[in-house]
This record gives C-alpha cells, structure tokens and sequence, in this order.
C-alpha cells in the first residue's frame, strides 16, 4: 500500500519511526515536506498534494495548532482518501482558556 504521512513538524521523528515501521512492513511511504525545506509556500502546497494524491491512504499527526496540516487534510477530504489520526495533540491552548475563566471567575 501507499501511504502518506502528513503531519506538525514537532512531530517529525514519531512520523520518521511511522515511516520506518510501515516500510518493515513493504508499504510504500512518503513524509509530507517540511516548512524548513524551501521558502516557497507554493512549492510545499504542490509537494504535499502530490503526495496525497499518489498515496492510498494518510496518517496524520497533529499539535492541533498547525495551518498547514489542516490545509494537507482539506486535500485528504476534496480527494477522499482514507485517513488515519496516528496522534491528536490532547491539550490545546483553549482547554487552558477556558480553565483559566472558570478559575479567575469564582
């Protein structure tokens, strides 16, 4: 199978150690392109939707903070391509929000 791995880039070597598991496992797999990897926003968009229109399936990993992964899942959902969710960050800075106004309230 093919298989794309999108994800934040925090997340990088657990979607590396993905990587090299599901290639012990002969599928054929390829990590979305880095931010840091060029300076050009198009080039990374054009990238990662190649590589989501090659695969047959993405896993995902995501800080629930990063635009580009949610941008990579809106090419996963117009493609309709099978998603995995190998990790959703749990805390988020609105959970600590609204922990906060319910604290500074009483």
């Amino acid at each position: 199978m093919k298989i794309a791995i999108i994800g934040s880039t925090g997340y990088r070597s657990k979607m590396r150690h993905l990587r090299d598991q599901l290639v012990e496992q002969r599928h054929a797999v390829g990590l979305a392109t880095e931010d840091s990897y060029t300076d050009r926003e198009l080039t990374i968009l054009s990238d990662n939707r190649g590589l989501i229109e090659w695969a047959d399936e993405v896993r995902v990993f995501w800080d629930q903070r990063s635009v580009g992964t949610v941008f990579d899942f809106g090419m996963v959902f117009a493609l309709r391509k099978p998603l995995v969710v190998e990790y959703l960050e749990p805390k988020t800075i609105a959970q600590g929000m609204e922990a906060y106004a319910k604290e500074s309230n009483q």
